[in-house]
């Protein structure tokens, strides 16, 4: 009496934390739809979503654009108050400055136009903060933090004992920025003065000195700027970089399970039927 059944079929898989794998005969390949400008004013209607690097160039291009797309509608008149109470008052205050020529009034200028700018990059911190995700740590809001404000997308992140580091790295740039410029300056006259006609400078150095040290500390100031802008896009990348490993898997979990498994009927195989096999799925 002879006996039919299913095959046994062995089964092997690699499993590196993606439990839903596409077909490997599947290649369909999706294309991405242009994005448009109109998406930017169907947003605000609640029609489509954005992206937090899209809301947040539509804040940089119109200030309180991610306030209406966040639905916080009374933080928009104060943005634009303290905006344009600081550009009026600075005009009026340059405008007295040009007929008087009081340095009080340049001050206050100074003051009313850095008091405009500091309420349009608070528009675009509050922008990035109120953005709405459900991701736990999202890398894009993790960049703008620090782009906006250094060390803040390590707090963000939770990596606190970077801020120092930062900080400190940006303090010392800053600082040799500034000597470097100062003695730059101050050799500069020097070297005006020696080479005028009749010479103004009565110094012991000899003109071919004072080029030298001229030429040397513009080259560290120019080294100091170049260290400062490192520092500061070094912060960014930190932080995007940390960002993406929150939710990556560190653990020390490696296992190989051997379970029971149900094998399809496939091209490759010789039977015309399913079989039950064993899988072995290795997790690393």
């Amino acid at each position: 009496m002879l006996c039919s059944g299913p095959l046994v079929y062995g089964q092997f898989a690699v499993d590196m934390g993606q439990q839903d794998t596409k077909s490997s005969q599947d290649t369909t390949v999706q294309a991405k739809e242009p994005f448009r400008l109109r998406t930017y004013f169907s947003a605000l209607a609640g029609k489509d979503t954005l992206k937090l690097g899209r809301v947040f160039s539509g804040a940089v291009v119109l200030p309180g654009y991610s306030q209406a797309y966040n639905r916080q509608y009374w933080k928009i008149p104060v943005v634009y108050a303290g905006i344009g109470a600081g550009i009026y008052m600075g005009t009026r205050f340059n405008t007295k400055y040009k007929e008087t020529e009081n340095d009080s009034y340049a001050l206050y200028r100074n003051l009313c136009y850095v008091g405009a700018g500091l309420f349009y990059w608070g528009s675009l911190l509050d922008g990035v903060a109120g953005f709405k995700h459900k991701k736990q740590i999202l890398p894009a809001k993790a960049t703008l933090y620090s782009a906006l404000l250094p060390g803040l997308g390590q707090m963000y992140n939770g990596d606190y004992w970077k801020i120092p580091v930062i900080y400190g790295g940006l303090i010392a740039c800053g600082y040799f920025w500034q000597y470097n410029g100062l003695q730059y300056n101050r050799y500069k006259l020097m070297y005006n003065h020696a080479m005028a006609k009749p010479s103004e400078y009565d110094g012991w150095m000899t003109p071919e000195n004072i080029k030298w040290y001229r030429d040397t500390f513009r080259r560290y100031r120019d080294y100091s700027i170049i260290a400062t802008v490192l520092v500061y896009a070094l912060n960014v990348i930190d932080a995007n970089v940390f960002a993406h490993f929150q939710d990556f898997d560190i653990s020390d979990d490696l296992t190989l399970r051997i379970e029971p498994g149900f094998i399809p009927v496939t091209n490759f195989t010789s039977a015309g039927y399913p079989g039950a096999g064993l899988q072995m799925r290795l997790t690393f």
